[in-house]
């Protein structure tokens, strides 16, 4: 028994803390950080109730090989791979989302200045005055607002205009009978980039009283950072879909407060990195 403790007593004084070096202090502040936005990520996904139930079937597993369910073990552990296949199916949406989160990420800050506060202030009142203006004659709008995400491949859809932004340009897009007033309009800058493009449908309900430029709002911002307007055509109300969700019938005070960026998004890329309230009404 002395010897014993003996032993023990001089292997704590002999212990040493091993040696920390910068790289591990970097190394774990990188771990932390990874860990912290992949958590971010799943909280504002549906990806957030689907950890909850990879965390019941861990639980599941663990307690059914601890007790010896030797069946319910075998079940679990042979449906684990078809499981990841079918998850990659099922979230190929957020997967999508979350890679594009990564790549739009700048860990520099941006210098390049391609406009001021006043321009970008002054497009989005422009951009609203025109919406609430065919708003008022019921004329049926879809509008994309490019934001960090480029908006290449919905622009591959339609007509290319490239054209300096104006209220009467945007609206005379949309104008019945018009050949491009048929889709989506896409807003790059101080630019309208194209008309009538097309967008891809959301599988998501959003409700029976909603039609075609809806789903296609929200299917696109399910894809995309875009800010997206839509102009009902039956009433006349405004909506704004953004990164899966519709806001629904919103006033232009409330449309402006959505498209107003903040102040430190401000000196930077003209026009990029907006970033809206959740406001749901």
């Amino acid at each position: 028994m002395m010897d014993a403790l003996r032993d023990i007593f001089t292997g704590v004084l002999t212990f040493r803390i091993p040696e920390i070096r910068i790289q591990d202090i970097i190394d774990i502040l990188i771990v932390a950080w990874l860990i912290y936005r992949v958590m971010m990520w799943i909280k504002s996904t549906r990806a957030w109730s689907l950890s909850k139930g990879v965390v019941f079937v861990l639980v599941t597993f663990l307690l059914s090989n601890y007790f010896g369910f030797y069946t319910l073990t075998w079940l679990i552990t042979n449906g684990a791979s078809a499981g990841i296949i079918a998850l990659i199916v099922l979230f190929q949406p957020e997967i999508r989302r979350a890679l594009e989160d990564i790549g739009k990420n700048k860990l520099l800050p941006v210098i390049t200045l391609t406009g001021d506060d006043d321009d970008a202030d002054d497009i989005t009142s422009q951009i609203t005055d025109a919406v609430f203006d065919m708003a008022k004659v019921k004329t049926g709008a879809i509008i994309l607002i490019e934001r960090k995400v480029g908006l290449g491949d919905h622009e591959k859809t339609g007509i290319k205009i490239d054209a300096l932004f104006s209220e009467q340009l945007l609206k005379n897009i949309f104008e019945d009978k018009t050949p491009l007033h048929d889709g989506a309009v896409i807003i790059k800058g101080r630019r309208i980039a194209a008309a009538a493009c097309i967008l891809p449908l959301t599988q998501s309900e959003i409700g029976h009283d909603l039609g075609t430029r809806h789903r296609a709002a929200v299917g696109a911002s399910e894809v995309s950072d875009a800010d997206i307007i839509v102009v009902s055509e039956e009433t006349g109300a405004v909506s704004l879909a953004r990164q899966g969700r519709l806001y629904r019938r919103q006033s232009k005070e409330q449309i402006l407060k959505l498209l107003e960026r903040p102040k430190h998004e401000k000196k930077k890329v003209f026009w990029k990195g907006w970033q809206g309230i959740e406001k749901d009404k």
